[in-house]
């Protein structure tokens, strides 16, 4: 929670103190990266408090692997169509396209699981 809350200020400091017509591409890509690390910390912890709390498993260790994995999935969703959006690439189907391909690497580890569960 800590680093969540670190990684929201850096992005926030990039924000305000960073000029992305000076910086150029290291200022984009300091800005990206840290708004997706501020990502993953936020919507692990939001994905791990909701499991836990609709789930009611004692084991709670276990609702951490996959609340990660699907921040990692959202959070570049999330960032990699703001990147498109700068370059002025994105279009409804290229976003169609983005999340369809993030749900199915998601379905493959969902059946992965269930098979290793047998």
């Amino acid at each position: 929670m800590i680093s969540t809350v670190f990684c929201w200020a850096s992005w926030v400091m990039i924000l305000i103190y960073v000029d992305p017509d000076s910086t150029g591409v290291v200022g984009l890509s300091a800005f990206y990266a840290s708004l997706f690390f501020a990502l993953i910390g936020t919507l692990t912890l939001l994905g791990f408090y909701l499991r836990v709390w609709f789930s009611h498993n004692e084991i709670l260790f276990a609702h951490v692997g996959p609340a990660f994995r699907q921040a990692i999935f959202l959070s570049l969703v999330l960032v990699g169509s703001l990147t498109l959006q700068s370059f002025r690439l994105l279009t409804w189907w290229d976003g169609a396209l983005f999340v369809a391909a993030v749900a199915l690497l998601e379905f493959y580890f969902i059946s992965r699981q269930s098979v290793t569960k047998r």
